[in-house]
């Protein structure tokens, strides 16, 4: 297939302006793809994205999850390639197995006819169908950051001819642990122009940063208006059974896996309770409340000013005055008695042009409260089932693997070899399963370890090469006291 100009096909205004295009500003071969995948119309995150990917503009992209952001880089990726290189050009980063899986039958789709090879790469299965997509030149990868590392340290993928460049779901690859594999990643980029884009529900200031190592002056597009800016906080709740609602807290975080969070409650026995709670499961937690004396609110206190402690676990007169750096979650583990007080409680995060994410815990009786706050503060607030069993074992299952292969990546041939006297060992273990919880336990211990450390942390390489700027949007007001009858909006 002959390279395409990437303006072909739209408007010479809008390719000026970038502004939104329609499906009939595609050309015919894009149109075609979307009649193949049933799509009558562009959604907005690919009426707004297409333009920047198909100019070449590096770009940072708010989208949630089911907003169409898959068909957004998947169109450009299939104009822009070149089909007669049998090379990668185009590399899709994703957190999950399943959400590279998903990318793939979409990019199978939308290609099929146009001969487009694709490589889907992801850890906790063999190499050999992967190594095969690789020798039979696929030109589009996609693949968790773990196991493209992998490849790229063995030589059995080259991104020397990439072109394009695509951050899938950013601040969940952060959440799973995926830093380190990624700040090393980047040494195998070329040092040529790579259209790069990240696409992220929230953009925290971990997620600001990663961008600033992988794309060059990005420009920021958040789909909740018309202004090109990062959008504040994401509003979430959960209603939980009333009943062990701390149960519900620990599922919530397993899931989430913030960087830092304010855990909020209404009063000091709640805080004490629930810091003891947490530190059981293995958070690395602690509590701010008045019956705390002196000295050990001074020890705390010195934690959150240098940004050394995970969770602060405290009440709306403990927390007054208190930022955290870097604060990607607040929670509330009851609502407040004050609705106001849920501004103050939200307004701890998403701070300096950045976005964070605001959780409620609300049991059924509550929901009404919680409801009534959106609607007073026009906060789009979203309500979320909790995390079943199953989820909660497949996230907790990919983020362990992840960790355990990025450790197995650093020994050296003397720490492998020294290891290689515990495979029958190992493998006996597996096969029984009463022996099977010695591997349980072990996998649980290492495990909380990582608990103690938050998942985005300073690579030792990250000093060598600093990474490209990026134009951080300008720091939003914070919240004021709204006057009494004066309803205030948030922009979520």
């Amino acid at each position: 297939m002959q390279e395409h100009n990437p303006e072909e096909g739209m408007e010479k205004s809008e390719v000026a302006g970038l502004g939104e295009i329609c499906l009939e500003d595609l050309n015919p071969e894009l149109k075609t793809a979307c009649a193949r995948a049933g799509w009558p119309s562009l959604v907005p995150v690919q009426a707004r994205t297409i333009p920047y990917l198909l100019a070449g503009r590096d770009v940072m992209i708010q989208s949630r999850t089911g907003s169409g952001k898959t068909g957004a880089y998947l169109l450009p990726i299939i104009q822009k390639i070149n089909l007669a290189k049998n090379v990668a050009q185009a590399l899709v980063l994703v957190p999950t197995r399943e959400l590279a899986l998903q990318v793939y039958r979409d990019s199978q789709v939308l290609a099929e006819g146009t001969g487009l090879k694709t490589a889907v790469v992801y850890g906790g299965v063999g190499y050999g169908p992967q190594l095969e997509a690789f020798r039979s030149g696929a030109q589009l990868v996609v693949g968790t950051p773990g196991r493209i590392l992998d490849h790229l340290l063995k030589n059995t993928l080259t991104l020397d001819h990439l072109r394009m460049l695509i951050f899938d779901e950013a601040d969940r690859m952060l959440s799973m642990g995926f830093y380190p594999d990624m700040v090393k990643i980047r040494k195998y980029i070329p040092t040529g122009k790579i259209a790069s884009s990240m696409f992220s529900a929230t953009f925290p200031p971990q997620v600001i940063r990663l961008a600033g190592q992988f794309l060059r002056e990005p420009e920021l597009l958040s789909l909740s208006g018309n202004e090109v800016h990062i959008a504040e906080s994401e509003h979430i709740y959960y209603v939980v059974p009333g009943m062990r609602k701390e149960r519900s807290l620990v599922r919530i975080i397993e899931i989430e896996n913030p960087a830092s969070a304010i855990i909020f409650c209404n009063t000091k026995d709640t805080v004490h309770y629930l810091s003891v709670v947490l530190k059981r499961f293995g958070y690395d937690a602690d509590e701010l409340s008045s019956d705390l004396a002196q000295t050990a609110r001074e020890k705390v206190m010195a934690r959150v000013r240098r940004g050394a402690l995970r969770f602060l676990v405290a009440t709306d007169v403990a927390a007054r005055g208190i930022d955290i750096p870097d604060l990607s979650h607040v929670f509330q583990y009851e609502p407040p008695e004050d609705p106001e007080a849920y501004i103050h409680r939200a307004g701890r995060t998403g701070r300096m042009g950045s976005s964070g994410v605001v959780i409620s815990l609300v049991a059924e009786m509550e929901r009404f409260k919680i409801q009534s706050i959106a609607r007073f503060y026009t906060i789009n607030m979203e309500e979320r089932s909790l995390p079943g069993d199953e989820e909660l074992e497949r996230v907790v299952s990919e983020r362990i693997t992840a960790l355990l292969e990025a450790r197995l990546r650093g020994r050296d041939n003397i720490q492998i070899e020294r290891m290689q006297r515990f495979k029958p060992l190992a493998r006996n273990l597996a096969q029984s399963e009463e022996e099977l919880a010695i591997i349980t336990m072990l996998l649980d211990d290492y495990y909380q370890q990582s608990l103690h450390a938050p998942p985005v942390q300073p690579a030792a390489d990250d000093a060598e090469a600093p990474g490209p700027t990026v134009q951080r949007p300008k720091p939003q007001r914070p919240n004021k006291r709204p006057r009494p009858g004066k309803r205030k909006e948030i922009n979520p």
